[in-house]
């Protein structure tokens, strides 16, 4: 009995630990807390790597979506002048054992990139908005920018949804709101 009670603790135990070299998490929600905490690792060894001296750098979550697949940052570090948006993307998936687990990615905008691509969404936004609204939920607008692909459509609000890499997430407007608000104020 002991060791059944063994062997399903550590099945427990494992399904919770996070595996972070293959951007892979054991666990369901994320927040704003845990993206940031993800995200510093990210800035460190992607975004600013490479100085042997003391480097200061600011990072801070501007709004995630209710349903935790996608969470704006924005970061700063004026010794190596860079900044910019970053958005962090969640997504459910499953190993060979059935294991479902929850892995992540980081798509970094710089400053000025990311003034243009949050415009550009906006200005879709505006100028279909009557598209949009003649036919809810079946008229689409779509749009790519870099990497990424942005499909646009109104239900009971304007939805958002963002493709990136095997990432597929629903940026809802008011979190988009919230981004392009606190982005626009950070960086000034």
């Amino acid at each position: 009995m002991k060791k059944y009670l063994l062997i399903l603790l550590s099945q427990a135990v494992f399904s919770q630990i996070a595996e972070n070299q293959n951007n892979i998490i054991y666990a369901k929600e994320y927040s704003k807390e845990i993206s940031l905490y993800q995200a510093k690792k990210y800035v460190i060894n992607d975004l600013l790597a490479g100085s042997e001296k003391v480097v200061k750098f600011e990072i801070d979550p501007l709004a995630a979506t209710a349903s935790g697949e996608l969470t704006s940052l924005v970061y700063n570090c004026e010794e190596l002048k860079k900044e910019g948006l970053i958005l962090g993307f969640y997504g459910d998936y499953w190993n060979a054992s059935g294991v479902v687990y929850q892995g992540y990615g980081f798509k970094n905008l710089p400053k000025e990139k990311a003034l243009e691509l949050l415009q550009k969404i906006e200005d879709a936004k505006t100028n279909f908005n009557k598209y949009l609204s003649d036919d809810s939920d079946n008229n689409n607008i779509y749009f790519t920018y870099d990497d990424l692909t942005f499909l646009i459509y109104k239900s009971s609000e304007t939805r958002i949804r963002v493709f990136w890499k095997t990432f597929d997430a629903e940026w809802q407007d008011l979190a988009f709101k919230r981004t392009k608000r606190r982005f626009e104020k950070k960086i000034k």
